[in-house]
């Protein structure tokens, strides 16, 4: 299935090389005309990207961007096609989304994911997808191939909000773990007698084997980039509506905190430096 990326940060281009290994007939395209190695040349435009394509994987940075992107290509969409939408929104944004890629005769999935660039690279993405599940079982041949798992959630609207439920919770781990270490050290601990001893421990999470490496070396190359994390929280946030949630309220403000510092770009585990 001739398919279409549009977005390649640090997991869109990473699915784009996937795709292009397995022979996947690929277009591309990025707002920055950047080197990405190992890929088919740029196309000059996303509604040129997205021609002839039967899939389209719109992953990118925010709502503002994902608008941007689709008044791009919303006269060049057409029936048949299928717009996966893998960017993290929230589910007001993407059932609006919904409509205006429906409008032309395409069909809509949301395929907001998990797994970072480790993951993106190995082909362990786990996708949570919203929307008709006979357009998913459309969408397979192509999604299989990049991820571990598909999770039907159910209708439009509900993967967005699980996907931002998800990292409400690696935002609290990921706070809980710097915290923790930044007591143990304090005590004089090591930190290979602290990982040790987190390793038989009933707390410890695959967040805290993913990020134990870069915590050791305070090594911040970006995985998941601390203004996506902290964009996450802001949708979250901007939906409460009612719910009474102080963790997530308070570790919010130490991500404006971090954005304040201008550690946006790095990965959203930079915060132990404010600790």
């Amino acid at each position: 299935m001739k398919t279409a990326i549009l977005g390649l940060g640090i997991i869109g281009q990473e699915w784009a090389r996937n795709l292009h290994k397995d022979g996947v007939p690929l277009a591309v395209w990025n707002r920055t005309h950047s080197e990405f190695g190992g890929l088919p040349a740029l196309s000059p435009s996303p509604a040129e990207a997205v021609r002839g394509a039967e899939i389209i994987i719109l992953v990118v940075a925010d709502p503002p961007a994902v608008s941007a992107v689709l008044d791009q290509i919303e006269s060049s969409l057409r029936p048949g096609q299928i717009l996966c939408q893998a960017s993290t929104v929230s589910a007001e944004w993407n059932l609006r989304f919904a409509a205006r890629v429906e409008k032309t005769g395409a069909r809509f999935l949301e395929t907001p994911f998990t797994g970072s660039k480790p993951a993106a690279i190995d082909r362990k993405t786990v996708f949570y997808i919203g929307g008709d599940e006979a357009v998913l079982a459309q969408a397979e041949p192509v999604l299989s191939r990049l991820s571990l798992v598909r999770i039907h959630i159910g209708p439009l609207g509900s993967a967005a909000s699980l996907k931002l439920a998800m990292n409400m919770n690696i935002a609290m781990v990921s706070e809980a773990l710097a915290e923790s270490l930044r007591f143990a050290r304090a005590a004089g601990i090591p930190d290979d007698k602290y990982f040790d001893a987190l390793k038989v421990n009933a707390a410890r999470a695959p967040l805290s084997d993913l990020k134990e490496p870069k915590l050791r070396a305070a090594d911040y190359a970006p995985q998941f980039s601390l203004k996506h994390m902290h964009k996450d929280l802001g949708l979250a946030l901007d939906g409460l509506t009612g719910l009474n949630l102080p963790q997530i309220t308070a570790l919010k403000k130490r991500y404006d905190e971090g954005m304040a510092q201008g550690l946006g770009d790095q990965d959203f585990s930079v915060l132990m430096k404010l600790l």
